[in-house]
This record gives C-alpha cells, structure tokens and sequence, in this order.
C-alpha cells in the first residue's frame, strides 16, 4: 500500500511540477506581450489645460494609439504649474500656452523649452453686459485686462486696433502694461485682473479683455464678444516640450495629429469661430 501510494504521490508531484511550469511560460509571454505593446505603445503624458486643449488631445488618442503611441492627458487645477511639471520631468509635453508667454516664463525661469508645434488660436476678445459696440463706451468707462504680461499686452494691442488708446512705440517683446499708454482719448480706466478671474468681473465694469478658454470654461457664447482678434493673431497655442525631445518619434507623432485635417474639422464642427487652426 505505501509503496502505492508513494507512487501516485510522485505522479501527482510531477504532474504539479508541470502545470508550474506550463503557467511560467504563460507569464512570461503574457509579460512579453506586454513589452511589445510597452515597446510600440510607449505612453505620452501631455499636460493639458481643461478647455479646449483637454477636449482636443483626447479627440486624437485613438489616432495615436493606432500608431502605438499611448496619449495620457493630464490636466492641472492651476494652469500655472504646466511649466514647473515640464521641466521636472512629470510630464513629456505640454499645452496651453502661447508663443510670447512662454518667452516671458523661460526668461524669468530659465527653462530650456522648445516649440514643437503650433496649433491653434483661441482669439481674445473684449465682452460686455453694459454695451455692444466700442461706440457705446462712454468716457471714463472701466475696461478689465489680464494682469499677466503677455497677455496684458495682448489686450490693449487689441484695444489699440480698435483706435481706443495708443501704445507708445517700440514694444516688441510682447509685454505692456497701461502705464506704456501715450494717448486714451476716452480716459478708460483699466482694472488688472487675474485671467482665469475676468469673466466674473463682468458685472462690475464696462467690458473686460478675456481669453477664449475662460470664456468657453464660463459658458459664455465667444460670439457675443464686442471685438475679437483675428486668424492672424500671433498667439497660437502651441505644444512645447523640453529642448532636444522636440525630435522624438512619439512627440512628432502627436503634433501630426493635431496637424492634421481630422482635427481642422472636428475644431470647425465643436468650436466654430472661438478656436481657429493655427496650421
């Protein structure tokens, strides 16, 4: 009987040691699969303001995924951290900012960016509850600009255009404040305002200078504005990465995404005139 049963207990011991066996090589070529998919499917974090720019990377993830490229978008409650995350290496790319800002913040912060690709312009426009056209600004009106620099600038070129002040002459590096004011014939009295605070001061003043993603963000039609920029606004939108990665394969593959028709059309059909393609 021991003998017996010994030998069914080696039977059992071997056909145990197989099935091991048997699932190790599964594993492993389940991790090899993995691999590959890792291999040809590397992720991409790309940090993205939450409108548009999240909308639009998500519209071309199943794009890139067809070309093995895993797009993550990563969005960030406080725009502002987009930079410091690019530069420590928490993410690959981001988008959100514009040309002359991300001048601004590499001179003040040293970053060693580069411009991968432009993409779109989200046109700036000056909105109002009180009137609905510049004709209707009395004398002494209030007006709500960006208090950054590049976009505080972006503000009065645009009121400048309208024939509402004159800049004094010489600015080209895009930053301006209302003390580089020469002439305001109408005595209009600037209030500098965070960004992302303008469309709720609205109520308070005669109109207020206002970016399009806070203006989507609000819920307020981007046609309603007074005056808007136009499709040769220098402020495109644009995905920057750190210097040197510009020419890296999944990073050339995401700015032909977003160069491309599908993503002309899909702006044209979600955004009409608030966002204009910028190649």
């Amino acid at each position: 009987m021991m003998s017996k049963f010994n030998g069914r207990l080696s039977l059992a011991l071997v056909a145990l040691a197989l099935v091991v066996v048997a699932a190790a090589g599964c594993k492993k070529k389940e991790g090899e699969a993995g691999k590959g998919a890792e291999g040809t499917g590397k992720t991409l974090k790309v940090g993205a303001a939450v409108v548009p720019h999240a909308d639009i990377l998500k519209f071309v993830v199943p794009k890139l995924k067809e070309q093995g490229v895993n797009l993550e978008v990563v969005t960030f409650d406080d725009e502002v951290q987009l930079n410091p995350a690019l530069a420590e290496k928490q993410i690959d790319a981001n988008y959100f900012q514009h040309v002359p800002y991300l001048e601004a913040v590499m001179k003040e912060k040293n970053y060693q960016f580069q411009v991968a690709g432009s993409i779109h312009v989200e046109p700036i426009g000056l909105y109002s509850k009180k009137i609905k056209s510049i004709a209707e600004l009395k004398d002494g009106a209030q007006i709500a600009v960006p208090n950054n620099p590049s976009n505080e600038y972006r503000a009065l070129a645009l009121l400048e255009k309208q024939g509402l002040i004159k800049l004094k002459p010489g600015i080209s590096n895009f930053q301006a404040t209302p003390k580089d004011i020469v002439e305001n014939p109408k005595k209009i009295k600037f209030v500098e305002v965070e960004a992302a605070q303008l469309t709720r001061t609205l109520p308070d003043v005669d109109g207020a200078v206002i970016n399009t993603n806070f203006i989507l963000d609000a819920k307020i039609d981007p046609q309603s504005a007074v005056v808007r920029e136009d499709a040769k606004s220098p402020y495109a939108n644009i995905i920057v990465v750190r210097k040197g990665e510009e020419t890296r394969e999944d990073i050339k593959k995401l700015v032909a995404a977003l160069q491309s028709p599908e993503l002309k059309q899909f702006l044209k059909e979600k955004y009409g005139a608030a966002i204009i393609p910028a190649f």
